[in-house]
């Protein structure tokens, strides 16, 4: 059996869970009030660092789940996505239109990924 280990936790929520070689990351978020660019790869950046915290890499995604509080920012959002995203390692991935903890959030992205 698998063990479950939260990284980064509190009492409300852990950053990472893993689970034999799963990996689960809480929504990330970036400073509010920045743009849509700049909380994208704010995102990003904090996406690559917990993955490497636990041994693994963007190739390794297995599901992108992505939050806009506007649609209208679909195709910026995409720029810096289209960007990162590691080439031929395109995981599943949703973006749905959402309210957000605070009106300056502009993007939350959730990820689900496994061990290399």
């Amino acid at each position: 059996m698998s063990q479950i280990q939260r990284l980064k936790s509190s009492d409300r929520m852990s950053q990472i869970v893993t689970c034999g070689e799963m990996i689960y990351l809480a929504g990330q978020v970036a400073a509010p009030g920045s743009s849509v660019t700049e909380q994208t790869t704010i995102i990003l950046e904090q996406v690559d660092s917990l993955l490497a915290e636990v041994g693994s890499d963007k190739e390794h995604i297995l599901q992108a789940i992505i939050w806009l509080s506007s649609m209208e920012d679909f195709a910026e959002m995409n720029t810096v996505w289209d960007n990162w995203v590691a080439p031929g390692h395109a995981p599943a991935r949703a973006c749905g239109g959402a309210t957000l903890a605070t009106p300056d959030y502009k993007v939350e992205i959730i990820i689900t990924a496994r061990k290399k």
